[in-house]
């Protein structure tokens, strides 16, 4: 009997996470119908490009957040994660300070 109930639990929570993936994928489905139609609207290059990378920052933390299992996962994932983002700034940022201080300026 306890094997029954086991089997249903289980079953109820693959039903769950089925239901979240299905959600995801709509959800992800949805953004690209939002990203193309935004393509169509004839916007100008910033404003554009501003929108479709907030798009494509959603659909990221959507893709890594589910389909990755980082939702779950525990806080030094997130450190992690952290400190490359903030290591990623700070090479993005280098040739922006190496060049306004005229270390490339040729002579």
């Amino acid at each position: 009997m306890t094997s029954d109930h086991a089997d249903l639990d289980h079953s109820v929570d693959i039903d769950k996470h089925v239901r979240v993936y299905i959600t995801v994928f709509v959800a992800l489905m949805i953004l690209t119908v939002v990203t193309v139609a935004i393509s169509r609207l004839h916007l100008s290059v910033p404003l554009a490009v501003t929108v479709a990378l907030f798009v494509a920052i959603i659909k990221g933390g959507l893709v890594a957040g589910y389909f990755m299992h980082l939702v779950s996962e525990k806080k030094l994932i997130y450190a992690v994660l952290v400190l490359t983002v903030a290591f990623f700034i700070a090479l993005m940022a280098l040739p922006i300070l190496t060049h306004s201080s005229g270390y490339w300026v040729h002579e």
